[in-house]
């Protein structure tokens, strides 16, 4: 066999490999985690707690992912912070560990399946549980390797859905929606995000609550958020990129 067949054979085996890995691309897209083979009263595998106390519960007969704010502390990263920031960021995980312990009051869960979100959909059912100070359910977006992100939550004290940024220690609003909305605890609903260039657009249960220009396009991983004590159970997260 000379060279050339070699070569051929070669440059069609990767071909083949390209197709599979993007036929497993777009299977895997829009289709909700599943949190069916993970250990309830463990953390998750599918998502990295930066901080708080993220653990697999059950909700009936299925396994949810709920941050307990009963053992919310004043400062607390979550466990292994230092082994999670490296897994996702190599070198420059110190930059990212330093950003997150001063939004400590915030607890977030990075999401491992993708590694850089641009344009698309992402959305998550939730249920709040409990809460005496918030009772807080966001999308995680935009997340730098310096720890910085965008979150849109619904905060179940207030009634409102709002855009916040959490930029070199500082969080700051940016945008509230107009409806207040309130929802009773024990109730799942939808949370959703829509980005199409610097064009972001979120709803509740399917409602169109606020769009928002944005200074530039998102870049970065993604994953859920939430506050203080808030107890908020999260089912059926679901990203869907767009097509380039």
């Amino acid at each position: 066999m000379n060279r050339q067949m070699v070569a051929g054979i070669a440059g069609a085996l990767l071909a083949v490999g390209a197709v599979a890995v993007q036929a497993q691309q777009s299977t895997a897209a829009g289709k909700p985690v599943s949190f069916a083979k993970e250990t309830p009263g463990r953390e998750p595998t599918s998502f990295a707690p930066m901080v708080g106390s993220w653990v697999i519960s059950r909700d009936g007969n299925r396994n949810v992912l709920f941050i307990d704010g009963r053992v919310w502390k004043r400062g607390q990263p979550a466990g292994g912070l230092a082994d999670k920031a490296r897994e996702l960021y190599g070198a420059r995980n110190e930059e990212f560990i330093e950003s997150v312990k001063a939004f400590a009051y915030y607890p977030i869960a990075v999401y491992k399946g993708l590694d850089n979100f641009e344009n698309g959909e992402i959305s998550v059912r939730f249920q709040m549980v409990g809460g005496t100070l918030d009772r807080c359910a966001g999308i995680l977006f935009n997340v730098k390797p310096n720890g910085d992100y965008l979150t849109v939550r619904f905060n179940g004290t207030e009634d409102n859905v709002v855009l916040w940024t959490f930029n070199k220690g500082v969080r700051k609003f940016v945008k509230r929606a107009p409806e207040l909305v309130p929802l009773e605890l024990g109730t799942w609903h939808t949370l959703k995000i829509s980005v199409h260039g610097t064009l972001l657009q979120a709803y509740l249960d399917g409602k169109f609550m606020m769009d928002y220009t944005l200074p530039e396009p998102v870049s970065g991983k993604i994953g859920v958020w939430s506050k203080t004590d808030s107890m908020i159970e999260f089912d059926d997260f679901t990203v869907t990129p767009a097509a380039k």
